[in-house]
């Protein structure tokens, strides 16, 4: 689901809401979540899952390209885990097919 199938799927759900307010509603809540990440914050939605960050140390990795050496710097990359309640859903879900 894209971003914008979100917006008109939320605007459907709730026909008072003008797809202008359904747009913007979506991207402050992606906004705040976003800004919470980086400052290093853990986010939590009950029933949905977790985001957090994964500290990737400094590496040598290698150019696909040339083959040479190249230093990759330390990063933080979001990471996302199911809540059980997703997971259970999912895999009903899954079942049926």
């Amino acid at each position: 689901m894209t971003k914008s199938e979100l917006i008109d799927k939320l605007s459907a759900r709730f026909p008072q809401l003008v797809a202008k307010d359904a747009d913007f509603a979506v991207k402050t809540i992606l906004d705040a979540m976003t800004l919470a990440l980086a400052r290093g914050d853990r986010i939590e939605i009950r029933g949905f899952g977790s985001f957090a960050l994964n500290y990737r140390p400094p590496r040598v990795g290698r150019n696909p390209k040339s083959g040479t050496k190249v230093q990759v710097p330390a990063k933080y990359v979001p990471h996302f885990k199911a809540g059980k309640e997703l997971r259970e859903r999912v895999d009903q879900n899954g079942q049926n097919d």
